[in-house]
């Protein structure tokens, strides 16, 4: 089916995507009949990412319609259709007693879309959220459907898990899960930067999830976000004082001065895990909603240099930024994966949406962050040049030989892949 044409933009609303063609397809056969027209082709998930990656001048699909969920309980995994949401799936799992083991800070994206492009979640032995997909299912341009899974493919299957839309239109994927459980979520303010640079190891290994929350201002960090699986080991106590910050006595919003009904519920309050490992409930707008975001990952080894960098620049930081939010994730193996063979630490930024003077700030942020080779979330605004993007990723030839593979004459390209990915 063919919308009529309009304007599209993306959540945030900075981008203005290139065509008001969007065809929404139900099942293979529609994808297939859609993708028969012949003209180039990007698929829109919900629209979370912040540049131009899934921008087409041609044509957009859409599988929102494609919502089905398959639980195999024997071989503890859920197949999910391309249009379902982690804000749909975690809720389903619990009540049938399983769970993911890692979420997103907002569960209002699309679980194709964020195993696409990386979307990681946080903990020091938490992956990212691909991480947990043991097969997934595709439709090349030529209408073949292509399965591939960790047990059979092996280097294909981590080429393909997070393939940006370069290799087909993914519209089924099966993740691994696990027993349901509950967490708690405490949250501390003001946390002097002295005491991050002396125990950062010691904050970050405190919880399953633990997020830092910054203005980059005052030598402190604003907010510590703690979650912790009940019955763990190594449950988090809460103490009044955490390396001298103070635990909260309310729920808290991440930007300060924003009311805290939209983020899930703190004050040790216990909860299922598709509750509390986000930040946003679903629902409620995430963050603040009108925003622009960036994040570079890095070795973790180098967390306490680059938060220093970054805390050096927070002058030129200051008047454009909403907040920073810091979290480490654990390695995998997944070839265009911003954490690919190594334990990373993310340095994110939610910015007020003055693209012009944010484009100013970047190049600056990422000639500090450059000493540590950070690659940029897949997702979210960057100004780091193609050429060094490339060096970043081992794999990146590989990838692109298999994407000329599946999609020799570049159907699923675009400008942003160009530009970045292919010569």
């Amino acid at each position: 089916m063919l919308k009529a044409k309009q304007s599209l933009t993306n959540w945030s609303g900075n981008i203005v995507y290139g065509t008001g063609r969007l065809h929404e397809a139900a099942s293979v056969e529609q994808i297939r009949s859609i993708l028969r027209s012949g003209n180039e082709l990007k698929v829109l998930g919900t629209r979370h990412s912040f540049n131009s990656i899934a921008d087409s001048h041609y044509n957009l699909l859409s599988l929102k319609p494609m919502q089905a969920i398959e639980l195999d309980r024997g071989a503890r995994s859920v197949t999910v259709e391309a249009g379902v949401t982690y804000g749909q799936l975690g809720p389903y799992l619990d009540k049938q007693g399983f769970a993911l083991h890692n979420l997103a800070s907002l569960p209002h994206i699309s679980v194709a879309g964020a195993c696409s492009t990386a979307t990681h979640g946080s903990g020091e032995k938490s992956r990212n959220l691909a991480s947990a997909v043991s097969a997934l299912e595709m439709i090349t341009p030529a209408g073949e459907v292509v399965k591939l899974s960790r047990k059979l493919d092996g280097q294909v299957f981590e080429a393909a898990v997070v393939g940006l839309g370069a290799l087909g239109v993914v519209f089924r994927i099966t993740l691994d899960i696990q027993p349901a459980y509950k967490v708690r979520q405490y949250v501390y303010e003001d946390l002097p930067l002295a005491e991050l640079k002396t125990h950062f190891d010691e904050i970050q290994a405190s919880g399953d999830s633990v997020s830092l929350f910054t203005d980059w201002q005052n030598q402190r960090i604003n907010q510590v976000w703690i979650k912790s699986r009940i019955g763990g080991a190594g449950a988090f106590a809460a103490p009044p004082e955490f390396f001298s910050a103070k635990l909260a006595r309310r729920n808290l919003h991440p930007i300060g001065a924003l009311p805290a009904e939209n983020c899930t519920q703190q004050m040790g309050v216990p909860g299922p895990w598709y509750d509390r490992l986000p930040h946003f409930r679903m629902g409620f707008t995430p963050s603040a909603g009108t925003e622009l975001q960036t994040e570079y990952l890095l070795p973790r080894r180098h967390a306490v240099e680059a938060i220093l960098a970054v805390e050096r620049l927070r002058d030129q930081v200051g008047p454009h930024l909403l907040i920073s939010e810091i979290r480490t994730i654990d390695g995998d193996g997944l070839w265009l994966s911003m954490c690919y063979r190594q334990p990373s630490v993310a340095i994110h930024f939610t910015w007020k949406p003055n693209w012009p003077a944010v484009r100013n700030l970047l190049p600056a942020i990422e000639r500090e962050l450059s000493p540590f080779l950070p690659r940029p979330h897949w997702g979210k605004l960057f100004t780091m040049a193609p050429a060094e993007l490339r060096l970043r990723y081992e794999k990146l030839n590989d990838f692109l030989s298999l994407a000329a593979h599946y999609d020799p004459k570049g159907y699923f390209r675009n400008e942003f892949l160009n530009t970045n990915l292919f010569i």
